[in-house]
């Protein structure tokens, strides 16, 4: 499909973009140094060290997709919306490049993990740690996504709100795809929806994050969106 080639071009372009201005290395030297203290100790068989890896891409992951969404300023976005054909490929690219890094991320914890606990791994396990990773990190970016342009246009407002979203969805072990895919790793094996069901939530939720961010680019929400930029000055004057 043409929009599909067109946001693979979009992911390439913004990915050279966030590597050209380096702001992906805080949360790979963030992701890297936790596992760097998980793994570097005594931290037990797997799959359950890999828990807190998984839920960490969560954050680490908005946080990269968020870098990716304002790596342009207005005018290259103006240009990238034309030349893409539409929000839709911009949007899906940017998110490509996210979970691209992410990807590699959650490889680097899982192999990592083996490393460090080498002979402790089934392949059952194996699985299932590189499905929870993935569930957690696909999140993480379809979060960072939506607290980005054209959504919130203030970047303080974005970070307030984004930070309270991902510790209340990250911290609580019932709530599926992200609490359920860390605790299924963890001391509650067993429950939940799978690592499998996890990661297919995980897509479902960043389809949904994908077409709102794409329609409000589109003007269909325009009138909401005149009324949250509204009611975001009044709460600032009254601050």
């Amino acid at each position: 499909m043409r929009w599909l080639r067109s946001a693979t071009a979009v992911a390439m372009l913004l990915g050279e973009d966030v590597a050209r201005s380096e702001r992906f290395v805080a949360p790979a030297v963030l992701y890297a140094g936790f596992l760097a203290i998980l793994f570097g100790g005594a931290p037990g068989p797997l799959p359950e060290p890999w828990a807190a890896s998984a839920l960490l891409l969560y954050p680490v992951g908005a946080w990269l997709a968020h870098a990716v969404a304002e790596t342009e300023d207005d005018t290259a976005r103006t240009v990238t919306l034309s030349a893409a054909g539409g929000p839709l490929p911009v949007v899906v690219g940017g998110f490509l490049a996210a979970t691209a890094g992410i990807a590699a991320l959650g490889l680097v914890a899982v192999v990592w993990g083996v490393i460090a606990t080498w002979g402790t791994a089934t392949t059952g396990g194996l699985l299932a740690g590189l499905l929870a990773h993935l569930a957690c990190g696909i999140t993480g970016s379809a979060v960072g996504t939506v607290f980005a342009r054209p959504l919130f246009r203030s970047q303080g407002v974005a970070l307030v709100a984004a930070l309270t979203f991902l510790v209340v969805t990250g911290t609580s072990s019932w709530l599926p795809p992200v609490g359920t895919a860390a605790a299924s790793l963890g001391s509650e094996r067993g429950g939940g929806l799978g690592p499998f069901g996890d990661l297919v939530l995980a897509l479902l939720v960043a389809v949904a994050a994908l077409a709102l961010v794409a329609g409000v680019e589109q003007g269909r929400f325009a009138a909401w969106r005149e009324r949250w930029a509204a009611m975001l000055d009044r709460a600032r004057s009254r601050g």
